[in-house]
């Protein structure tokens, strides 16, 4: 059976190869709604379907990006990539998504396997460790858009939140409920989020005249921090309030008062850095910070999407605001 051609399409609607073409590749700046209506049913009539390799060897790209999360398992990663994916399939684009579990070596492996597939860019939650292979890519052009975290020394389209910002403000909301010991609880301090969320408690603390205690920060591996709070809260002055850096490190909170029969927004306020999806369900409900994930999954493809097709820019750092949700799990006030 003979196959179906663009040329036949165009027979077949009344208009030309290249009008066909710029229908294909979702180009509809010159085409009016009739014309498109005409290929659309063409096209269908026809049973056509676009050689998408010999294209891409056309264009000169492949239609693919590349998306490296450094934990899947956090909500963040996977409502961003959620957003990606949207924002590619409405421009005929498809995402592979990688996870490289905040492990330089993973990280720059799938990187190398990624741009052997040739996608036509990356996005990435950037471990740090690989800062010459960022450095070449971004001397090559290559489009790269960084997610959740900065790269000193990297000039590349980087989308974050402002991390200092909120864990600030959530410790002066648990201060103004008259908390003194104020404990905070995180994986260990080797990416830009995390650290900048430190500094956000400790100047909230100094900014309040509490002096910073070295034994309410927990910075631990997630199968740790069960057993580092069991060694806080046995000491003196155990802390009456607690930040949890983020979803993973919330869930060991929760497994520690579980245990210990500790009640949150009674016993102990709680306020979490992440989008938690039972914050508003839970008994008592969680107060969060939450960040504009979908929204960061978003400007990140769009960016990435405006850098493919080669419209100029200056790559710059979009900081977004987080919203500081107060429940149940805070709200109670201390003396």
């Amino acid at each position: 059976m003979k196959r179906t051609t663009m040329a036949d399409v165009a027979h077949e609607a009344g208009v030309s190869k290249s009008t066909v073409s710029q229908y294909l590749n979702k180009r509809y700046e010159y085409m009016g709604e009739e014309t498109k209506e005409k290929v659309r049913v063409a096209i269908e009539k026809l049973g056509y379907q676009p050689n998408s390799i010999a294209r891409s060897l056309k264009q000169k790209r492949t239609s693919l990006i590349g998306i490296i999360v450094g934990n899947i398992m956090h909500g963040i990663s996977t409502e961003v990539c959620r957003a990606i994916e949207d924002y590619c399939q409405e421009r005929g684009m498809h995402a592979i998504v990688c996870n490289s579990y905040d492990d330089g070596d993973k990280e720059k492996n799938y990187i190398e396997m990624l741009r052997a597939r040739q996608v036509d860019g990356l996005i990435i939650f950037p471990t740090g460790e690989n800062v010459e292979l960022y450095k070449q890519m971004e001397k090559e052009n290559f489009p790269i858009v960084f997610v959740d975290r900065k790269v000193d020394g990297v000039n590349v389209n980087t989308i974050v939140v402002d991390n200092r910002e909120a864990t600030y403000l959530a410790v002066d909301h648990l201060i103004s409920n008259g908390h003194q010991e104020i404990a905070m609880v995180t994986p260990p301090l080797t990416i830009y989020p995390r650290i900048e969320r430190v500094k956000g408690y400790q100047e909230s603390l100094k900014d309040h005249g509490i002096s910073f205690s070295e034994k309410n920060l927990i910075s631990a591996k997630i199968a740790e921090i069960v057993g580092e709070l069991e060694a806080l809260f046995t000491k003196n002055n155990p802390p009456t309030a607690l930040v949890a850096g983020n979803d993973l490190s919330f869930l060991e909170v929760m497994k520690f008062m579980k245990k210990n029969g500790i009640r949150a927004g009674v016993d102990l306020a709680v306020v979490v850095f992440d989008n938690i999806s039972f914050a508003n369900i839970s008994t008592p409900t969680i107060t969060t910070i939450a960040q504009p994930a979908y929204e960061m999954g978003i400007k990140a493809a769009e960016l990435m999407y405006k850098h493919i097709k080669k419209d100029s820019f200056e790559p710059k750092i979009y900081t977004l605001k987080t919203e500081l949700i107060i429940r149940e799990s805070s709200e109670g006030a201390f003396s």
